[in-house]
């Protein structure tokens, strides 16, 4: 029986299937509870029964085109048919135009890349290109972070997702971040500036190859820098010799209203990693950019890195294309504008529900923390953990048919940079009605 004859699956058989035969990333396996998804389009994707969901996390925080543009999927059918796979020691079209239209959107002089499959590839080939190019062994890394999965991206890592890969790679110091948490709340520049600067003292900066931080910190709170920060660690990286990692796996391409975060504060990191929103998700890639002086150490020198599907042809063309798609659609203005609006249904969110502690946002990358009073800020869940009412939120958005990460007292609000405001305005009517659950659990 072929492919197209089979009958399609529906949804109970999808998700029996999938939790027999594969492995779900993150849970015991007990405990997931996975929505199926037969087709998406735009903001929206659908059960095989057909209930439709607003996709208001563009999955995981990468589908930023919105589902099923044509002219991305008609890319990667074209080169399919013409090239599928090309090994990395040969030179493809796709991979030569790539490296020039990233060259042009990528800050300063950053305009050489090695292409890698994903984000966390890209952050671990970042730690090698740092150390072989200075010679020294540590990297700096924030708590409140998430780098990837892989063995040196899970250690640079510094959430409760680190703990269970430990030991990890050796020479990664992590640092505390400008925020400490709803309740102690934010350093002012200068001290985060003074802490971070100390930590390199007492580790001793000849050792340090790299810092690498989330230049906006996605999922550990959408925590934005406060001004002056990115700026006082370019400086601090110049100083001593270190060179500054930007991690824009999640927060680059348009998703803050600019191409890349670090460009809201005109800085020019020396490694630039991305991914997700370099493809939409289409297909998988992700990449290294350099500045030139760090592509010119490796012209006599070996580069001790490869991957099979590195400058995959189809990931490529799937780039170029998406690339296309956010300046034919002007999706970094529409991100900004939207985001404007995001930022005041954010803020009627707080003004109205007791139970709302922050609300941050930038561009279409935005959060809610919720707290159990407001007088303590005590958060709606605890670190690392969840509660009935955070669970029973989950619940009822996924009953209103919004897709959303909620994650320990908080929810994010990241849809695609197509949304519309009406879109959005609909997504925040449902949010509104669920805060009705955690509002019962405030004491004050």
């Amino acid at each position: 029986m072929t492919s197209e004859t089979q009958k399609p699956l529906s949804g109970d058989e999808l998700v029996a299937l999938t939790k027999k035969h594969s492995l779900y990333e993150w849970s015991a396996q007990s405990k997931v509870d996975p929505i199926p998804v037969a087709r998406s389009k735009g903001i929206h994707f659908w059960t095989p029964e057909g209930k439709r969901f607003v996709d208001f996390n563009s999955q995981l925080m990468s589908v930023n085109i919105g589902h099923g543009d044509e002219r991305v999927v008609r890319a990667i059918q074209d080169q399919v048919a013409k090239l599928a796979y090309a090994n990395p020691f040969m030179a493809t079209e796709p991979r030569a135009r790539l490296g020039a239209k990233l060259a042009e959107i990528t800050p300063g002089d950053i305009d050489v890349f090695f292409f890698t499959n994903a984000g966390a590839e890209a952050n671990e080939n970042a730690v090698k290109l740092a150390r072989q190019f200075t010679g020294r062994h540590k990297i700096l890394a924030r708590y409140r972070s998430y780098h990837g999965a892989t063995a040196g991206a899970i250690s640079l890592t510094g959430d409760p997702r680190r703990w269970a890969a430990e030991p990890g790679m050796a020479g990664v110091v992590h640092v505390l971040d400008p925020y400490h948490g709803i309740q102690r709340g934010w350093d002012d520049t200068a001290t985060a500036l003074a802490n971070l600067e100390e930590t390199i003292q007492l580790e001793g900066p000849q050792t340090i190859a790299g810092f690498i931080l989330e230049t906006v910190t996605g999922t550990n709170g959408i925590l934005v820098p406060p001004d002056g920060y990115l700026q006082g660690v370019r400086d601090l990286c110049t100083k001593y010799g270190i060179l500054m990692i930007c991690d824009e796996v999640m927060a680059g391409f348009g998703r803050t209203g600019e191409w890349f975060a670090v460009d809201h504060w005109k800085v020019v990191p020396d490694l630039l990693t991305m991914a997700k929103g370099l493809t939409a998700s289409y297909v998988p890639l992700g990449a290294v950019g350099m500045r030139r002086h760090i592509a010119e150490h490796f012209k006599d020198k070996v580069f001790y890195g490869g991957l099979t599907y590195n400058s995959h042809p189809v990931g490529c063309a799937a780039a170029l294309a998406t690339i296309g798609v956010y300046q034919e659609d002007r999706l970094i203005e529409r991100a900004r504008s939207t985001g404007a609006v995001m930022k005041q249904l954010l803020a009627q969110l707080a003004a109205k529900h007791p139970s709302v502690g922050a609300a941050r946002s930038i561009g279409l990358f935005g959060l809610v923390e919720l707290v159990r009073s407001r007088k303590t800020l005590e958060p709606m869940a605890p670190f690392n953990g969840t509660s009935e009412e955070m669970q029973a939120l989950g619940r009822f958005f996924r009953q209103e048919g919004l897709y959303t990460m909620v994650r320990w007292n908080t929810f994010f609000t990241n849809p695609p940079l197509v949304i519309t405001e009406a879109q959005l305005r609909e997504a925040f009517e449902i949010i509104d009605r669920g805060l009705e659950i955690t509002d019962r659990a405030v004491r004050d």
